[in-house]
């Protein structure tokens, strides 16, 4: 299986947030399209699309970089086109992208009871490092009145 991969446009917005929705990457505290509009075609982030032979969409991933490491977001392959070697292909388009921009190293966050994708990323080479993530849920900024 091979995919035609290119920048996401915005036209492509629904179509990749549908397939986020399909393969339960979005949660009810991100709106993923705040978070396409917000990452797509800037200088230190992307949203990348797999296009298959009919021209549909069969994978996507979020990339970017804070200067120092790059980072994979919402990676997400049509549930009925898993084990085909798409997720790959996507991954390594994104990988291809970090490394245009001169980063070392990518990282990801997988949710610890996500075990199927870890061993995925497992078998493509990443490992486990030993941190702990922390957060901090900032204030919604006020809107004018």
């Amino acid at each position: 299986m091979t995919l035609s991969i290119r920048p996401a446009v915005e036209a492509n917005e629904e179509s990749i947030i549908t397939l986020w929705r399909d393969c339960g990457l979005v949660v009810s505290h991100n709106d993923p399209n705040a978070d396409f509009r917000f990452a797509r075609g800037k200088d230190n982030s992307d949203i990348l699309v797999g296009m298959d032979a009919e021209g549909r969409i069969a994978a996507a991933i979020m990339v970017g970089h804070d200067g120092h490491r790059g980072w994979l977001y919402y990676v997400a392959v049509d549930p009925a086109r898993r084990k085909q070697g798409l997720g790959r292909l996507i991954v390594q388009a994104a990988l291809d992208w970090l490394g245009a921009k001169g980063l070392p190293k990518a990282q990801l966050m997988i949710r610890d009871t996500n075990t199927e994708v870890a061993a995925f990323y497992e078998r493509i080479g990443f490992r486990p490092i030993p941190r702990v993530v922390m957060e901090k849920w900032l204030p919604k900024p006020k809107q004018p009145d």
